[in-house]
């Protein structure tokens, strides 16, 4: 009798599921839960871009666009992009929008790594990067950072870690989860190490309008990087558009065409009624987006300040809306602690190993949630570190 074969790829089998829903799967079933884990705005999308979405509908907006998306939110994004940033794209050849950054990274990944090409990414990052790379062929080289750096990652630190095979770098600031924000010194330094050693960077900004007491530096606007910088931005944080699930990636045009032809084949474009949204989003938003940073920052404030005081101490996150406190001061690992707390006082955190080795006895706290629920959260983990502290 013939064996029955494992059709399951090794490849994809070799990556294990996200560290961060199981937590929230356990507290789906629960009562009275703070969560302080997923990285979703609790605002409702903004009414002028609800209605952008009904109208679309109402019009019969229900059908395919072009590949790349519409032109006039290239041309919107194009606009945006120079007016921030004062770097310039066309919007007929170096922009795509694509479904959600999610995608817009899967296909920077496709489109540039062969088998056995290592891509550096400095972590605690977002979890999807390393197996991204990894269902593209490619090899993640991670590279610790520290609180030390302010959660920074030094140009020092990703040229120890080039080798022969090294095709890419993938940076994610602000970061999720620290919420680092790189200097332009520290970038202007790693960009002379891209240069020295010929380098992509694939630079995922997600968070870009979300900083604090900063200012952002858009990675491609550094002297010589647009020509080998994938930029990767979306609406789903600062517009409060998670679930409409549309994002955009920038780049020169020879590598755009190649993202183009994987996500025309496997997405054909981004959501119709979505793209029409985030017309007005990126149009008529910026009040909408300056009102809900300004209650985030109101928001970090309290976190970090409440996290220090309780004794888990805390970088000040610069960027997005994460706080990465140490819970040395329990004793406890980082599943340990996310378990007790959620079994005993009811709030829902994320242990930091889920975003890489560096995260080892950090947890991310989001403050994506009502202001009166934090002060409750911090209350309740005032509690559970005197019991354990």
């Amino acid at each position: 009798m013939s064996r029955v074969r494992n059709f399951v790829s090794e490849r994809i089998a070799s990556v294990p599921p996200s560290g961060i829903r199981r937590f929230f799967d356990i507290a789906a079933t629960m009562e009275d839960v703070i969560s302080l884990g997923i990285g979703e705005p609790d605002f409702t999308t903004p009414e002028p871009i609800l209605q952008a979405g009904i109208e679309a509908l109402r019009r019969g907006e229900t059908h395919y666009t072009s590949n790349s998306g519409l032109m006039e939110l290239r041309r919107a994004i194009a606009e945006h992009l120079d007016r921030l940033y004062g770097q310039t794209y066309n919007p007929a050849s170096e922009i795509l929008i694509t479904v959600g950054v999610s995608e817009a990274l899967y296909l920077a990944c496709a489109a540039t790594l062969d088998p056995g090409d290592e891509v550096i990414i400095p972590e605690p990052c977002f979890v999807s990067y390393a197996p991204e790379v990894v269902f593209a062929g490619g090899v993640p080289v991670m590279v610790p950072t520290s609180p030390e750096n302010n959660w920074q990652v030094t140009a020092e630190a990703i040229e120890a870690a080039v080798t022969p095979k090294t095709k890419a770098l993938l940076l994610g600031y602000p970061s999720n989860p620290t919420g680092a924000v790189m200097s332009r010194e520290r970038l202007n330094e790693i960009a002379t190490v891209v240069k020295r050693h010929n380098l992509l960077v694939i630079s995922d900004e997600l968070y870009d309008r979300l900083v604090y007491d900063t200012q952002h530096v858009c990675f491609p606007s550094l002297p010589g990087m647009y020509s080998r910088t994938i930029l990767l931005m979306g609406f789903s944080k600062a517009y409060a558009m998670t679930g409409w699930r549309i994002g955009w990636a920038a780049g020169p045009a020879e590598i755009m065409e190649m993202m183009r032809r994987v996500h025309q084949y496997t997405i054909m474009c981004a959501p119709t009624v979505a793209q029409y949204a985030a017309l007005v989003a990126i149009k008529e938003g910026e009040p909408f987006v300056e009102e809900m940073r300004q209650e985030y920052d109101r928001r970090r404030r309290l976190i970090v300040g409440g996290l220090n005081e309780i004794g888990l101490t805390c970088v000040e996150p610069k960027g997005a809306f994460y706080a990465f406190p140490s819970i040395a001061v329990t004793g406890m690992d980082e599943n340990t602690f996310a378990e007790k707390l959620l079994q005993e006082e009811r709030v829902a955190v994320v242990p930091g190993s889920a975003f890489g080795p560096s995260g080892k006895g950090y947890v991310r706290c989001s403050y994506a949630t009502a202001y009166e629920k934090i002060e409750e959260a911090l209350e309740r983990m005032r509690r559970f570190v005197r019991r354990h502290g």
